[in-house]
């Protein structure tokens, strides 16, 4: 049976499957997953279908996120496609602006996070997710603390871009960009990543723009290295927080691996493979990364470098209850000093607090929950 997830999905998935039904009749076995190039082409072969068939239901699913019920009916083979890899658990939409939180539950049974962002401009911007949990433990991140780290399959990246998009669709907007910031470090799965960054841009796949998505990591530099490499003109984040490398090792216990001084330069060799700046995130902290000998400390690294820095309000969470946001008041008077240095800076504010505030908490319980009966 089809996966789907418009509307009723047991009601929906069966009625594709009888229009499906009454149009092929071929005893294929071969069942697809959606986002398996060579097992699509190899169902295609199996129940003898033209090529150009295919190429609708990617088009339809893919670029133009048509609700399921619409791209499969016209697709003979129905009833052997598999849409999706993720349930929908929970959508939550903030009560303040135009953010959702999709929570989706794996085959495994675990839980992860999507966030859709739609800016007021009109614009519209997901945040994927590329683990469950994650092992980098930063002291600032609820999904940190989940103390598991499970990488998740390039069909399950993708289909949050997927139903992520049909959301969108449904209401007359448009994806624009597709961020890696949200549970994981990519770059800690990162054959999937490379994976999934090859379908967003594949004509044949998504056929996405690379200037539209954007990997953002802690500083796994060789992966960093990597991936700019291959994927040139991909936007690189690089979340910094301190550059003092005692204060960065606090807040970022994988710095100790990669110090300071060698992510400079892993930095300046991007900035030869690439054209585009690398985004420095900053999470602004109050008394412990927001003083003036850390805005010159700042100035001081990234000098020489292409850069463009973002400084982030901080979403207290329950588990860093020593961890203080920076008074605004405070952020623009940082962000006056980089920028009178030259830098471009620019002060993010974020979308949906009264949801995202608490990022990864409710995950959190469910799946160590998970992860505990599973060693019982």
């Amino acid at each position: 049976m089809t996966r789907c997830s418009n509307g009723d999905a047991a009601t929906t998935g069966l009625w594709v499957a009888r229009a499906a039904s009454a149009r092929y009749r071929s005893p294929v076995q071969t069942t697809a997953s959606l986002f398996d190039s060579d097992a699509m082409e190899a169902l295609r072969k199996e129940a003898k279908l033209d090529p150009q068939e295919l190429r609708v239901l990617r088009n339809d699913l893919l670029k133009k996120f048509a609700p399921d019920s619409a791209a499969l009916e016209k697709f003979p083979a129905a009833v052997h496609v598999e849409c999706h890899t993720l349930d929908l658990f929970q959508a939550v939409d903030s009560e303040l602006d135009g953010a959702t939180k999709l929570l989706f539950r794996t085959a495994s049974g675990m839980l992860i996070e999507s966030v859709l962002l739609r800016i007021a401009t009109g614009r519209s911007t997901l945040c994927v997710s590329s683990q469950v949990g994650c092992a980098a433990a930063c002291a600032f991140c609820a999904t940190g603390k989940m103390g598991i780290a499970q990488n998740l399959a390039p069909g399950e990246i993708l289909d949050q871009v997927l139903q992520a998009g049909q959301r969108l669709a449904a209401e007359g907007r448009r994806l624009d960009n597709v961020v890696f910031m949200g549970m994981g470090e990519p770059l800690h799965n990162e054959a999937n990543l490379y994976a999934v960054l090859e379908a967003l841009t594949s004509p044949q796949m998504f056929a996405r723009s690379p200037k539209s998505l954007l990997v953002s990591t802690v500083g796994v530099a060789d992966a960093m290295e990597r991936c700019a490499g291959r994927f040139p003109q991909v936007n690189l984040a690089l979340s910094l927080h301190s550059a003092i490398q005692s204060k960065r090792e606090g807040l970022i216990p994988l710095a100790k691996k990669f110090p300071l001084e060698g992510l400079r330069e892993t930095v300046r060799r991007i900035n030869g493979l690439q054209s585009q700046a690398v985004m420095i995130e900053y999470l602004m902290l109050r008394d412990l990364n927001d003083t003036e000998e850390d805005a010159r400390a700042l100035i001081e690294w990234v000098n020489g470098l292409r850069v463009h820095i973002n400084l982030i309000p901080y979403n207290p969470i329950d588990d860093a209850p020593d961890l203080v946001a920076t008074e605004k008041s405070a952020i623009a008077a940082f962000a006056g000093t980089l920028k009178g240095a030259g830098l471009k800076t620019t002060v993010r504010y974020s979308l949906g607090n009264d949801i995202a505030a608490a990022c990864g908490q409710l995950v959190r319980m469910e799946n160590r929950q998970r992860a505990m009966d599973a060693t019982e």
